[in-house]
């Protein structure tokens, strides 16, 4: 018999899907360019306003900075508009020593809009990579 775990998740690639942090968002007329679509820069920085929901809570400890993004790529699929209601679904893809990847997708209505791929590392109060700590990796862990 399957435990909740494994019956909740689902085969991808060699790793099995954890929980998805979602966060809701609605475009604004501010987001959006002179032809009336989201502007692109604007994905990344609505991808940032869900991992900053995601970690909220989540301070780091001993005066370290945090995460930094180290890289980012999107793929953009279909263009949003003004009034739009979304989703941003954020999901843990590695979690390194110190450095965690992440797949964050842009949704409407089920559909994909973009792909986010962001690598960050976590840097310490002496602005240096570090660890992660175990509380933020055990977090992070349950969205593998």
């Amino acid at each position: 018999m399957k435990s909740e775990n494994e019956e909740n998740a689902t085969e991808k690639g060699n790793r099995k899907e954890g929980k998805k942090h979602v966060f809701p968002f609605m475009i604004a007329y501010a987001d959006t360019d002179a032809g009336g679509i989201v502007y692109h820069a604007r994905y990344i920085e609505i991808a940032e306003r869900a991992r900053m929901n995601w970690l909220k809570n989540y301070l780091p400890p001993n005066g370290d900075m945090g995460f930094a993004i180290k890289e980012i790529s999107v793929k953009y699929l279909r263009a949003l508009q003004v009034g739009e209601e979304i989703t941003v679904e954020s999901v843990a893809i590695h979690i390194g020593g110190a450095s965690l990847s992440v797949e964050q997708k842009i949704m409407k209505d089920g559909e994909v809009y973009a792909i986010l791929t962001v690598i960050a590392v976590y840097i310490g109060a002496n602005m240096r990579p570090k660890r992660i700590p175990e509380n933020i990796k055990s977090i992070m862990a349950d969205y593998l």
